[in-house]
């Protein structure tokens, strides 16, 4: 997570959005930057905690703003990424399993180390349907996150490639789709009002009904 004090903004970085990428190349300007064990700080995290603190010691309350990510390819990602030569041989490597494997054990009562990922709807919102970052962009559509970010920093971001997870086939059977569907149903429901939305949902104004 980065914050901005001067222009009100807090860049909030959903997992395998690309927020490695857009962190090295805001980091410098940011006032305040929360990384490795605290990159991630959720959505309602930063609303319940960081923001009221930022308030009462700089008496400024910056907006949120994060990216969503299609959620199998969010998905795949994590996959890919985790099977990463680094990963080998730990407990969090994907190596020698299928996607769809992956998929069941991500979705199963009980995950394992491979498979904890989170997701972007508990990320995003307050784990009952409603939207507590300020600003979601499409990850899909980065000119029009970029250029939000552009204006609101006043300066033309631009990120390079950061932290890419290997180029690794990873079809999903569609028997395994339809289950990882049924279960994280909210979090493809706020995707596609995402996208209906234009990719861009505001909270308040664009507010999510699941």
């Amino acid at each position: 997570m980065l914050i901005f004090l001067a222009e009100r903004l807090a860049y909030l970085a959903t997992p395998k959005t690309g927020s490695t990428a857009v962190e090295m190349a805001l980091r410098p300007r940011a006032d305040i930057v929360f990384a490795r064990g605290r990159k991630h700080v959720t959505a309602q995290r930063y609303q319940a905690r960081v923001r009221p603190f930022l308030k009462e010691t700089f008496s400024v309350s910056p907006e949120s703003v994060a990216v969503m990510r299609e959620p199998v390819d969010q998905l795949r990602s994590w996959y890919r990424y985790r099977m990463r030569e680094a990963k080998h041989g730990a407990p969090q490597s994907t190596r020698g399993l299928s996607f769809d494997e992956f998929i069941s054990a991500v979705i199963s009562d009980d995950p394992p180390e491979f498979a904890r990922v989170g997701s972007q709807f508990a990320f995003l919102t307050n784990g009952k349907g409603r939207l507590v970052a300020d600003h979601v962009f499409a990850w899909e559509d980065q000119p029009q996150f970029l250029a939000f970010m552009s204006t609101r920093l006043d300066s033309l971001v631009t990120p390079e490639q950061r932290n890419v997870s290997p180029d690794i086939p990873a079809p999903l059977d569609q028997a395994t789709e339809a289950k990882l569907r049924s279960a994280r149903a909210a979090e493809f429901v706020l995707y596609q009002q995402l996208l209906d939305a234009g990719g861009l949902l505001r909270r308040g104004k664009d507010r999510p009904a699941l």
